[in-house]
């Protein structure tokens, strides 16, 4: 989450939600969904007022039997005009976020994602660059397509954004609270399916666009890895996508349309290819801002 639209809080404090991309082998994955804050200046400052976003993704892996995922997480952020530390002051929350899994003639589930909250602090460095450190939580939610634990959600973000440049390198770091629980619904450890895993994880997500006039064009890509083992047996995962960004600026409203291709994974059984969106739009008269959940 972060909020600067990307993903966002236009990205900057903007939710995230988990991407159940594993199919026959059933693991676990971050649970904030990889590539989440993509396209956003996670790292710039927001301007103060309110914000919606909503970001859908769908994509299929080449996993057997293959498995496509649809998620929509709609976001609300609030830049307020207050500093801590010489750092703007904003909140963000992403009260549901609805996800739907199909296992090609196997199986189909759908419901809601885990709730997320945070909060996050934006320096303005000068010269076109700016950090921000999100701290936020995800909610354990009785799903089967949630994770049954609460979680602990971190981002560092920097962002240069002078000369209509975004380029931005955001770091999500994951903490499940418990790594191991009693409800394997989503999420069956491989070698006890009567308990779920819930690794901790650590998730970079990478942008470089620029903006031609109203348009925005450019790369982005992710890195995803488990940084726990919650059983001995459990296989950690991890992978790595690229691809490419289009988005349009219609005034003060941001729309983005992406596509990722997966050219790395482990423990995932397959490759997943997917399709973004991300419309980001102040609800007042404040100049927009860049949201990514």
């Amino acid at each position: 989450m972060q909020l600067r639209m990307g993903s966002a809080l236009g990205n900057s404090i903007s939710a995230s939600i988990l991407l159940l991309s594993s199919a026959s082998s059933a693991l676990a994955g971050s649970v904030t969904q990889p590539g989440d804050t993509m396209g956003s200046a996670s790292g710039a400052p927001i301007p103060p007022g309110f914000y919606f976003a909503n970001q859908m993704n769908w994509g299929c892996a080449s996993t057997t039997p293959r498995t496509c995922v649809l998620t929509e997480i709609p976001l609300f952020a609030w830049s307020t005009p207050w500093k801590i530390l010489g750092a703007g002051l904003a909140f963000a929350t992403a009260p549901t976020t609805a996800v739907k899994v199909a296992i090609h003639d196997t199986h189909h589930a759908s419901g809601l994602f885990n709730p997320f909250v945070g909060s996050q602090l934006t320096w303005d460095l000068g010269d076109g660059w700016g950090f921000t450190y999100l701290i936020g939580a995800y909610i354990d939610h009785d799903s089967s397509v949630a994770y049954s634990s609460s979680s602990l959600n971190q981002r560092f973000g920097l962002s240069y954004t002078a000369n209509d440049w975004n380029l931005t390198a955001n770091a999500i770091w994951g903490t499940n609270f418990h790594q191991t629980t009693t409800h394997p619904e989503g999420f069956p450890c491989p070698s006890a399916p009567a308990i779920g895993c819930n690794p901790s994880f650590i998730n970079v997500d990478l942008t470089a666009t620029k903006k031609l006039g109203q348009w925005e064009v450019g790369p982005i890509g992710f890195y995803s890895t488990d940084i726990s083992t919650p059983l001995r047996d459990y296989r950690r995962q991890s992978k790595a996508a690229i691809g490419g960004l289009i988005g349009y600026w219609f005034g003060p409203a941001i729309l983005q349309i992406y596509v990722t291709s997966e050219v790395y994974e482990k423990n995932y059984g397959g490759k997943d290819t997917r399709l973004w969106s991300r419309v980001v739009v102040p609800l007042g008269d404040q100049p927009p801002a860049s949201i990514a959940p």
